[in-house]
């Protein structure tokens, strides 16, 4: 049975709760991030600029059409509004968008270190893949440019050197996708600190991916095919430099880009190429990294 849509009233309280949540959680900062969800065909309501994310009030939000016009509402519209109009244009199936800066995924955008790795089962399921949209400056047009290149294949993906943006079929479901992006960055880096991931075969996410019509999952790309010749290669890392240029060139609006080896457990990186530190020895590289910026 399908559920009627939420009233003006209900949407507005549920951005104040996701707002309320993302500053919780840590995911914005002072000002930081922008929340937007479809009010039906013609007309968007989405946060105002320059309020903190974690105390904001119903009566704050703005009313744009889909060009960006407003239309009700006494403050100004997010600065970054060009960047949800163009997931809106680019996806009529999205509902909502929320952008922000967790911490731990934001690293990865500013380290170029995109979260396309098949480690965890339940992020194959939801997200596929999380690629990096190239930097653009926040608030121009750029930044619009640069997520479109992603946005029709991913419901998720980081924004280089500046955050991370997440699409749903409601507010909540775009939500949930930031916390799964920032979840899988925490657990990606653990195991790197521990000497690397141990990557699912690509039969397994093949499997997820079935999984995904099961759970009511909907895919807005499949996963890219792997490159020609690499099945059956011993070298990881020469198979995934091998993926990588024959993906290079593929259209990344059509298919998900996901690193798996033919047969599952294997590191991206071999043991005896890994550089292993213990506590001391990290503590005193850090120290000496601050010293150096002083």
């Amino acid at each position: 049975m399908s559920r009627e849509p939420a009233s003006e009233q209900q949407l507005r309280a549920d951005i104040v709760e996701v707002g309320r949540r993302l500053y919780a959680r840590g995911y914005t900062a002072s000002n930081d991030g922008n929340i937007s969800v479809r009010l039906d065909d013609r007309r968007l309501l989405m946060t105002p600029k320059s309020v903190c994310k974690g105390f904001m009030t119903a009566e704050m939000m703005v009313v744009t059409d889909l060009d960006g016009r407003k239309i009700a509402g006494d403050r100004d519209p997010s600065s970054e509004m060009q960047m949800h109009l163009e997931v809106y244009r680019q996806r009529p199936d999205a509902q909502a968008v929320v952008h922000a800066h967790p911490p731990i995924a934001t690293g990865f955008a500013v380290a170029g270190i995109p979260l396309d790795r098949a480690v965890l089962a339940e992020v194959i399921t939801t997200l596929g893949s999380v690629p990096i949209a190239d930097y653009a400056t926040p608030s121009t047009k750029e930044l619009p440019e640069a997520v479109r290149k992603y946005v029709k294949a991913h419901d998720g993906m980081l924004l280089a050197n500046h955050g991370a943006l997440t699409i749903g079929a409601d507010l909540f479901a775009a939500y949930y996708k930031m916390e799964t992006i920032e979840h899988f960055a925490k657990i990606s880096l653990v195991a790197r600190l521990l000497g690397g991931e141990r990557l699912l075969s690509r039969q397994e996410v093949d499997r997820l991916q079935g999984l995904r019509g099961r759970y009511g999952i909907a895919a807005p790309a499949p996963i890219c095919p792997p490159a020609p010749g690499g099945a059956g290669r011993p070298d990881l890392v020469a198979d995934v430099l091998g993926a990588a240029a024959a993906l290079g060139a593929a259209d990344p609006a059509s298919c998900q880009t996901v690193f798996a080896p033919e047969s599952g457990g294997a590191r991206l990186v071999p043991e005896q190429g890994e550089i292993r530190l213990t506590y001391g020895e990290l503590t005193a590289l850090i120290e000496a990294a601050v010293r150096e910026l002083k």
